[in-house]
């Protein structure tokens, strides 16, 4: 399950993404709901997708 951490998380790669709208403002709810930055949640969000990755194709082999 996913949770949100308040560490701090450095993170110096500029990178553009773009998003849908409707998805963009669930993103930015929950940011705000939890107090962190729009950017910490989704770098919170691709580490815990990676991790999920990583345990699904394990569990395959």
């Amino acid at each position: 399950m996913f949770k949100v951490h308040k560490k701090l998380i450095s993170s110096n790669v500029p990178r553009t993404i773009r998003f849908t709208e409707e998805l963009f403002n669930e993103l930015n709810n929950v940011a705000i709901n939890e107090d962190i930055s729009f950017n910490q949640l989704i770098l919170q969000c691709c580490e815990y997708a990676l991790m999920e990755y990583e345990k699904e194709n394990s569990d395959e082999n």
